[in-house]
């Protein structure tokens, strides 16, 4: 099942490409990440637990986004044992999200944010690296008509 997902949402992306502009300020987070092409799992994943319309929503939100290689990253199966346990997952996907748009410049060494999840996530900054629980942030500040999106290079878990 998540193959034919993948496949069919990296097939409608794909399709969809031509017809995108390259300004992300018209598109909401979730057309955003789609748009980049390297966030088909957390795409999937957010389909999976229902997020999809949540992130299409008025927001604004601000998304630490995981790639692609990020979830390839974790432990083989797991990734395929969250698509089928919705609630952990939802509560995983939910941790990567703060209310409001938080923007790198808002952001202080040792800052805690609370999450949409309900926890805190931590927030440390070293030799002008920003991490995010431990994540690194490789790109900061993609805004979108609702909020914007850090991206980072691992999954974060709520403990």
């Amino acid at each position: 099942m998540f193959r034919r997902t993948l496949i069919a949402l990296a097939s409608a992306t794909a399709l969809a490409g031509p017809a995108l502009a390259d300004d992300h300020m018209g598109k909401d987070i979730v057309d955003t990440a789609v748009e980049a092409g390297n966030f088909t799992t957390l795409a999937t994943a957010l389909e999976a637990a229902g997020l999809v319309e949540t992130l299409k929503g008025d927001g604004p939100f601000t998304v630490f986004a995981p790639t692609d290689d990020a979830f390839a990253a974790l432990p083989e199966g797991t990734v395929e044992g969250l698509l089928e346990d919705t609630d952990t997952l939802t509560s995983i996907l939910t941790y990567h999200v703060v209310p409001g748009a938080v923007m790198s410049s808002d952001l202080s060494d040792g800052m805690m944010a609370e999450t949409v999840q309900g926890s805190e996530v931590e927030i440390s900054i070293m030799d002008g690296t920003v991490m995010v629980d431990g994540a690194t942030v490789t790109t900061a500040d993609i805004e979108a008509s609702n909020g914007v999106i850090h991206v980072i290079d691992s999954v974060i878990m709520p403990e």
